[in-house]
């Protein structure tokens, strides 16, 4: 974690120091790939290591103190708040996590209907006489209805773990609104994250494998055997389950090298195997569906099989698995996951997505070998309770696997622990920490903008950054350093300006149950008489613990400089955003502990 503080300083300190001199009066005022990385067959697992032990264990709880609930509440929620922090502290972190698998609160509703694909006529829908409204394309073919209700839900609702996981599963299973259209079919698949979160992955990528919404954005759905696309076969097997390199079963390379998990051939293979599917029933278009005997497009729903379509070969896929000539859709569906689901790649790598999303960028192999064993057990034995089916691939057992390793819940992290927090978790986390509110309006293409992470607009498949790419200078991954460099930084202490000491924005007639994106510092500002206890009780709110003492120096006396002869009216309000402002501007705060 000391690493990843030295790495964001090296960008933003210098800024955040200066807005510090000032306020103490000393400065001044589409889609896919295209392409794969296997290039050598691999098909046999022979040289993938055994399985591991049939059951992930935890280590014995003990009281959860304000370090640890802290940083709980920062990677298995949308960010710390004083409610969510007591509530963690009163039940424990084994107990609070067990009742936040049992929730499902938040749902998207916003935006049109799927009208967008059921009209005869030939031409747009917004061209049609009952939809020529400015905000036509916004709510029927824009994510941005969307993320009205993913930015209330992450403030609002409790269920803040299936939320966050959703989110992390939302950001490898991609679909995306810059390679597809259509509001009402986003919102069906972002649904079918939340309430698969804690599912089998197996369900889940079937799931994925049939969404209509992912057959358009990669080339999948009315996939003809006769010229077969290969976009969606191979991300299935690159980007959603296995990875390109052979792994041991703690994510390491096998060999200490990488062998290829699959070639060209085996995509085809897999791309043949996957085509004759076509959308599901009730699309129409006035301009006819294409190709004959397809479906037109829609949204909701699962695809259905398209014989005419599919291809019929005999194939041998991975894993031992073979299909025999003659198959049909159901059967050839089913070998596929089975293929995926038997590889001894997919339980590391699944554990090193969910880790490097929820908990840290470089976890040590033992913690990704640990989290897969849970993911390939199906179960996680916590100290007081057990979690999972007993399923391979039970992801409620994963997700506690990986909150309630050692590696997350120790009070004293590595040097390279933590992770840049992302600009979205940036948004929730400064709002819910100060008592915020927002219609998401203003974080979508204004601030989302901004810091390049418009939520559910990743520029392509693979995300808004790559899981593996690297922090110049350093052995060290850093995924949301993708996002970051010296402009970046400076947006996000704007970002903070803009809230703390701008007031954020209020609401847009335009904006449906409009509230804007404002902050509440009336909390702060009532214990903000002592200037040192001020900065220190918010400290521990957002960082868990006291900052180091020179930095805290410099904020108290930042804080402190706000006194009623500087501002009559106006001091302890002035000391909460100045308090505030510079607690969220430290490294301590931007990475993640």
């Amino acid at each position: 974690m000391l690493k990843l503080h030295a790495l964001f300083l090296r960008a933003a300190w210098p800024a955040a120091l200066a807005l510090l001199l000032a306020a103490c009066g000393g400065g001044g005022g589409g889609g896919g790939s295209g392409g794969g990385m296997g290039t050598a067959s691999t098909e046999a697992a022979a040289s993938v290591p055994a399985a591991l032990p049939a059951t992930a264990t935890a280590p014995a709880e003990r009281p959860t103190t304000q370090l640890d609930a802290v940083r709980l509440a920062h990677q298995a929620s949308f960010g710390p708040s004083p409610a969510l922090v007591a509530e963690i502290k009163a039940q424990g972190a084994e107990a609070w996590l067990a009742a936040q698998l049992a929730r499902s609160d938040s749902r998207y509703t916003s935006g049109g209907t799927a009208a967008v694909h059921q009209f005869d006529e030939q031409t747009t829908f917004c061209a049609l006489p009952a939809h020529q409204h400015p905000d036509c394309w916004r709510n029927h073919f824009s994510t941005q209805p969307l993320v009205w209700d993913f930015y209330r839900n992450a403030l609002g609702q409790p269920d803040q773990l299936r939320q966050r996981v959703a989110f992390a599963l939302g950001q490898w299973l991609v679909v995306s609104g810059v390679g597809a259209e259509a509001t009402y079919g986003f919102r069906e698949y972002h649904n079918l994250l939340l309430g698969q979160a804690f599912g089998n992955y197996r369900e889940l990528l079937r799931k994925v494998t049939l969404s209509p919404l992912m057959g358009d954005y990669l080339n999948h759905a009315n996939n003809d055997a006769a010229a077969p696309n290969e976009n969606y076969a191979r991300e299935l097997l690159e980007l959603f389950s296995l990875g390109t390199c052979l792994l041991n079963a703690d994510g390491t390379l096998a060999g200490g090298r990488c062998q290829p998990v699959f070639d060209n051939t085996m995509v085809r293979r897999y791309a043949l195997a996957l085509t004759g599917w076509t959308y599901p029933a009730g699309g129409r278009s006035g301009y006819g569906c294409w190709p004959r005997g397809a479906n037109c497009r829609f949204y909701q729903g699962d695809m259905l099989p398209l014989p005419a379509l599919h291809d019929r070969q005999a194939h041998a896929l991975l894993s031992g698995v073979s299909l025999a000539a003659g198959h049909d859709n159901e059967t050839a569906l089913n070998a596929v996951l089975d293929s995926v689901m038997r590889h001894p790649n997919l339980g590391p790598f699944i554990a090193q997505r969910f880790i490097q999303h929820l908990v840290t960028s470089n976890p040590t192999p033992a913690y990704v070998a640990r989290v897969a064993q849970a993911f390939d057990a199906g179960r996680y034995q916590g100290a007081t309770r057990s979690f999972g089916s007993g399923t391979r691939g039970d992801l409620a057992a994963t997700v506690a696997a990986v909150l309630l390793d050692t590696e997350a819940r120790t009070e004293s992290p590595s040097r390279q622990a933590g992770k840049l927090r992302e600009p979205v978790l940036l948004f929730t986390g400064v709002l819910r920490a100060v008592g915020g509110k927002t219609d998401g309006d203003a974080l979508g293409w204004w601030w989302g903008g901004e810091l390049s992470q418009v939520v559910f607009r990743a520029p392509s498949v693979f995300n808004f950054y790559s899981p593996n790419h690297p922090v110049p200078g350093t052995a060290l991954k850093g995924p949301e350093f993708g996002l970051h460099n010296p402009n970046a930084a400076l947006r996000r202490l704007n970002f903070m300006s803009f809230l703390l000491d701008q007031g954020g924005i209020g609401p847009d007639a335009g904006v449906p149950q409009a509230t804007g994106t404002q902050v509440d510092l009336s909390a702060l500002a009532a214990r903000a008489d002592d200037a040192q206890q001020l900065v220190d009780e918010f400290s521990l709110l957002v960082i868990g613990r006291m900052l180091p003492a020179a930095t805290r120096s410099a904020i108290v006396q930042a804080v402190a400089w706000w006194t009623p002869q500087v501002d009559a009216d106006q001091w302890r309000t002035q000391r909460a955003r100045t308090a505030a402002y510079l607690v969220l501007a430290t490294p301590q705060y931007q990475v993640q502990p």
